[in-house]
């Protein structure tokens, strides 16, 4: 579907469908009333009818509108005008894509764009509709055989904002609203994909793909033979009992010069993981194939950097592995010595990713990065404390997790930051090896944060838990594409500084 921006007033556009806002209760937004206007009060007399109210997600489809060039009205329902909030912005998105899809207008400019949210600007309403309206329009039905295609789907979509001066803010907020729409697909595709497919060898030819598409991507594979010689046996632990063998893949992004150190993105790529030894419950265990969903989310990341051809250097990696129980796969009991040198004993074969991780941020101090952030479904422990709408944040680095926070808020894609304090480090104290691999039922998300930390030492790092955020349970399941709009939100802002310096 194609997206535009433009400026004009309501009463001179000319198209199949001219969607405007009913604010609680029975009152036009601004654009309404040019309408209501120039139909000489049609719109006022339906909503004193009654016909619609304004409650959010209600909508009223009008067509010969009197005086109106556009074939049919879309009112929306946008609640009350004061307390609109952002989550609700997105919802009356998705109700107006959802309803011009179904009703068969094939282009519609849209006015909601120029509602008011506290705190956001004309940027903020035009890239998360755009946002909005892509995810709303997502499908995985791939494996179907009977697919349930739209008749006359929606082709074009106009947002119109308030003033001429503010197309070009408007434009950049397509422009990074569609790349970040792109990364998501790509993170949901990714992440939806069955693991009898979705191997880790499938996310390194995903790797190698990025490569031959994008000329500042070059990809690099780290096979299991290579991964001995450097010692990484935490990692190769978690992948013994599988027989699809492990693949670390680097995506390196050259944007920026030469000498600019890198900013590096680790995802957990667990394509399943049963738990091991420590078996999971048998309840809801395909949904371990999104165990995968911080390596996606890198992958979608860097597509969405790719696109956007940010002057920056990153190198995006795909840990990938997979955690089945088999008579050569690791216990409960063992000690491994990782990358680093440490030793860990394996008290849960389920806490895997972070032995995972490990030995991929240890090998990562050869880039000499200028900071390391890690994406992983990690911890439930992290559902319990933030639940599905918000992903965990933990650093030592107060800078940095002032970045990763402001991304959060900027991008409407919400993250909050947890406790690091020494304390929490002695819940991992082992009698037999350096560390235990969990530190308990208390703060386990916070514990998992900590044994990770041991392996950040030699530069600045954040990790961000996206068990709860990652995907969605239930008869919608599925992956969100979280987060992609972090993440990219996160380089943008990184670029944006590395250009100011560079013309200063």
């Amino acid at each position: 579907m194609e997206f535009l921006v433009k400026s004009g007033n309501p009463e001179k556009q000319r198209s199949a469908c001219i969607v405007v806002g009913v604010f609680e209760p029975r009152r036009l937004s601004q654009a309404g009333e040019q309408l209501d206007e120039i139909s000489e009060g049609y719109l006022s007399t339906l909503l004193r009818r009654g016909d619609i109210e304004g409650k959010v997600g209600q909508v009223l489809f009008l067509h010969h509108v009197p005086n109106v060039l556009s074939e049919r009205v879309l009112l929306v329902g946008c609640g009350k005008e004061r307390e609109l909030t952002e989550t609700q912005y997105k919802q009356i998105i998705a109700k107006t894509i959802a309803t011009l899809n179904d009703t068969g207008s094939l282009e519609s400019i849209c006015f909601l764009s120029e509602l008011h949210i506290k705190g956001r600007d004309t940027y903020w309403a035009v890239r998360q509709a755009v946002e909005a309206a892509k995810d709303s329009l997502y499908n995985f039905d791939q494996f179907k055989t009977n697919k349930d295609n739209t008749r006359r789907p929606l082709r074009k979509l106009t947002f119109n904002v308030p003033s001429r001066k503010e197309l070009a803010r408007a434009e950049l907020a397509l422009q990074h609203g569609l790349a970040v729409s792109s990364g998501a697909k790509a993170c949901k595709d990714l992440a939806n994909m069955p693991p009898n497919i979705c191997t880790p060898l499938y996310l390194a030819e995903q790797a190698q793909a990025l490569d031959e598409r994008f000329d500042k991507i070059s990809t690099e594979i780290v096979d299991t033979e290579q991964m001995t010689e450097l010692k990484m046996d935490s990692y190769l632990a978690v992948a013994k009992g599988s027989d699809h063998p492990a693949y670390m893949s680097l995506m390196h992004y050259n944007g920026g010069r030469e000498d600019q150190k890198p900013i590096i993105l680790v995802g957990k790529g667990l394509t399943f993981d049963s738990g091991g030894i420590s078996l999971k419950p048998g309840a809801g265990m395909d949904e371990m194939k999104y165990d995968m969903g911080g390596a996606a989310s890198v992958f979608g990341a860097m597509k969405a950097l790719a696109k956007l051809d940010l002057p920056i250097n990153v190198i995006g990696i795909l840990a990938g592995a997979e955690n089945m129980p088999a008579s050569n796969a690791y216990r409960p009991g063992d000690i491994l010595t990782t990358m680093s040198g440490q030793t860990v004993e394996v008290l849960n074969t389920d806490a895997e990713g972070r032995l995972v991780l490990c030995d991929v941020l240890t090998y990562v101090e050869r880039f000499e990065p200028e900071c390391v952030v890690d994406i992983a479904t990690l911890t439930g422990a992290c559902i319990m404390a933030l639940g599905h709408n918000i992903s965990g944040l933990m650093t030592p680095h107060k800078g940095l997790a002032h970045e990763l926070l402001n991304a959060s808020n900027q991008s409407g894609d919400k993250a909050w930051q947890l406790p690091m304090d020494e304390e929490f480090q002695k819940q991992l104290d082992s009698p037999f090896a350096d560390m235990a691999n969990i530190g308990g039922r208390p703060a386990g998300t916070i514990t998992a944060a900590c044994f990770l930390s041991r392996f950040t030492k030699n530069y600045n790092w954040a990790h961000l838990d996206v068990a709860g955020t990652a995907w969605k349970s239930g008869a919608n399941k599925g992956a969100t594409g979280r987060p992609v709009s972090l993440l990219t939100q996160f380089l943008i802002n990184r670029s944006e500084n590395e250009t100011t310096e560079a013309n200063s």
